[in-house]
């Protein structure tokens, strides 16, 4: 237990780490002009970065010490939300299968990026920032959603199946099954969408098919928190709010580089931090 806690905690830094690296590492002097489509600063992605990593150690902690939960004391189904009720006890094997494959969609703005670059439409400065930056968000919205998840607010769908495959998934299910809400697939799947869709207009702002890009993100995304319904893996309300989750935390992030790159200093000391705006 203690092992793969360390190991998941050190993907996620290592990550960040790797990124931040990169993104860093293009801002020399004879790099960075003012086209740039992406910024990132010392002063803000490395305080930035260390509360992300912190903030995974703590839902890494919390949510591999999440327990089974006992039948006694389950959340009844009365209690359950209106709409929610009808997935009470669903389970879909296909579905569940489908929906891990989907983690695939999560390379899509990254080769998005490569591939501009590539073709000299954007630089290393700008998908070293855009990279990293995107670690962030996906770090971040995956550490707020293990930290939720481990409250253990209510099973997962499949918990109560009585028969069939969902049953035996129940009977062998570890602790985190305890916790559906919120869904970090879905979370994770409009972090992609918001990051697909950024790059694509920031660095093809006239192009015909912006609106094409964005319409095929959210597509996508959607059909990934809903096959996570259909599986019995969570239910509508946990779909919902982890799409809102991962397009928050994502638009959070952009929004708080596209300040920095307007001149925004940040600074973190020993019992002070701040910012200061230029205008």
């Amino acid at each position: 237990m203690e092992e793969r806690r360390f190991k998941s905690l050190f993907r996620v830094f290592f990550a960040v780490l790797c990124a931040q690296s990169l993104a860093l590492a293009s801002l020399s002097p004879e790099n960075v002009k003012p086209e740039h489509h992406y910024d990132v600063s010392v002063r803000l992605d490395v305080p930035l970065s260390l509360g992300i990593t912190l903030t995974s150690a703590l839902g890494v902690y919390r949510y591999y010490s999440m327990e089974r939960v006992s039948a006694d004391n389950l959340k009844p189904r009365s209690d359950f939300l209106p709409w929610d009720r009808p997935f009470v006890g669903h389970y879909s094997g296909w579905a569940t299968t489908v929906s891990h494959y989907t983690g695939a969609l999560a390379v899509a703005p990254l080769a998005l990026a490569g591939y501009s670059w590539y073709k000299g439409d954007a630089d290393a400065h700008d998908f070293g920032a855009f990279m990293l930056m995107f670690a962030e968000a996906f770090a971040l919205e995956n550490a707020l959603n293990q930290i939720f998840r481990s409250m253990q607010l209510w099973p997962r769908p499949f918990i109560y199946a009585k028969r069939g495959e969902g049953a035996k998934k129940a009977a062998s299910a570890r602790g985190e099954a305890y916790g559906s809400f919120y869904s970090g697939h879905a979370s994770a799947a409009f972090t992609v969408a918001i990051f697909t869709g950024d790059w694509f207009s920031e660095v093809y702002p006239n192009s015909k098919y912006k609106p094409l890009v964005w319409a095929s993100s959210f597509a996508l995304a959607s059909g990934v928190a809903a096959l996570r319904v259909v599986a019995g893996k969570h239910y509508p309300s946990d779909v919902l709010v982890g799409a809102l989750m991962g397009t928050g935390v994502s638009l959070g992030i952009l929004k708080l580089h596209e300040i920095c790159k307007n001149k925004v200093s940040f600074w973190v000391i020993p019992n002070n931090i701040g910012a200061v705006f230029y205008f």
